[in-house]
């Protein structure tokens, strides 16, 4: 059966497709007109330019190749945001603060969630050249209006901020292997497990990685937080500027969480990160957070930020809305008719020309009004179908 797609790998049909294709070039226009700057990067490059960011977790996402030119790794990208960190630190190379944005297909060896396609449709945004608070609200707040610009309501924000563990595994000067334990408990707010991995570290840090589990919830965590964290400088900077974000984003979400046990990301995230939840979906439908120094890779370390969704997600949380219907053309050598059809596509207006002219086959074309010759001019009509 040569028609069977791969598990997770689908095609796009017009209805979809077409609406798709709108929702990018709006959200590509908007990106335009807050000053971001659209790029095209390559479906594939060599693996170690695409595997530099959370490399583990990364190298498992990823389909790989051999290049029969040069005998090298190739990779298909499964993300889009080390390519653009590699435009943004190679070639470009400016000084001052970029604002790029991007949109193409990425491919998945395993779905990100259940019912999720392995070929997202990926879309974002990333601002390089700036390490401040103001650069993070800026790319936050337009993640937030993207999705209300798409129609997508009931948005739960959620933030958290990888510098908070950061500064508490370097402050107990924890090593490498207990910290990726640790990490990884976390995540999953393993109480049992974090408490057998933390019994032989200081009192202040055992206590501290533990709250972290339970430090989940609305803006109120950061007031609980100030009180059982210690008062390290890069905690209490943390906790600031969550505050700060909580604070002026809350008009723009339904409402807006706070998880300091939220660690994705944590290998290659320096700061804040978020991600943005449907009330219909159990996965995140939008995902950001600052990644300091990635560019570093590729020769040039940059303060950065940005967001990114799958175009096919949020798609699939709208109503579903079918096409808009064309105008039917009959198919005659006619230079008036011809005229007509031509006038009214450069209205706007869809023609479609009937080349078969069968009254059994019209209604697969989506039509509901008809180009029809009355006193020697054509003329549209509602169709009688």
């Amino acid at each position: 059966m040569n028609w069977l797609l791969p598990e997770n790998i689908q095609d796009m049909l017009p209805d979809e497709a077409w609406r798709i294709e709108g929702m990018r070039r709006e959200v590509l226009e908007f990106l335009r007109l807050s000053g971001y700057q659209l790029v095209a990067p390559p479906l594939l490059e060599y693996a170690e330019s695409l595997l530099i960011i959370d490399s583990a977790e990364m190298d498992l996402r990823t389909f790989k190749l051999v290049d029969q030119l040069s005998g090298r790794t190739l990779a298909l990208r499964a993300d889009i945001t080390p390519q653009v960190a590699r435009i943004d630190a190679h070639l470009l190379n400016r000084k001052g603060i970029t604002r790029l944005c991007y949109a193409g297909s990425v491919v998945h060896t395993q779905p990100a969630g259940l019912m999720r396609t392995r070929e997202p449709l990926q879309i974002g945004a990333e601002l390089y050249g700036h390490s401040g608070i103001e650069s993070d609200l800026e790319v936050q707040r337009l993640m937030m209006q993207i999705l209300t610009l798409l129609g997508i309501e009931q948005v739960h924000l959620d933030l958290g901020h990888v510098g908070v563990f950061s500064a508490l595994m370097d402050h107990a000067k924890v090593d490498e292997a207990l910290e990726e334990q640790l990490f990884n408990a976390l995540q999953h707010k393993d109480v049992p497990t974090l408490t057998q991995l933390v019994s032989g570290l200081p009192k202040d840090t055992q206590a501290s990685v533990l709250a972290l589990a339970q430090l989940s919830g609305g803006i109120e965590v950061i007031a609980r937080a100030r009180m059982v964290l210690p008062n390290i400088s890069e905690i209490v900077a943390a906790l600031n500027e969550l505050e700060q974000a909580a604070t002026q984003l809350k008009t723009l979400a339904g409402n807006v969480g706070i998880d300091l046990a939220e660690l994705r990301g944590y290998h290659y995230h320096s700061g804040m990160v978020f991600a943005a939840y449907h009330a219909g979906s159990h996965d995140a439908i939008a995902l950001g957070g600052r990644y300091d120094d990635v560019g570093k890779s590729f020769g040039r370390a940059r303060p950065a930020t940005g967001f990114s969704m799958d175009l096919r997600q949020l798609h699939g949380l709208l109503a579903k809305r079918a096409l808009p219907q064309a105008i039917r053309a009959p198919h005659k050598q006619d230079a008036a008719l011809q005229a007509a059809i031509d006038a009214l596509r450069k209205q706007g207006e869809a023609v479609v020309v009937d080349l078969l002219g069968k009254p059994e086959h019209q209604a697969e074309l989506n039509c509901d009004r008809e180009l029809v010759s009355s006193d020697g001019k054509w003329v549209v009509v509602n169709s009688k179908n």
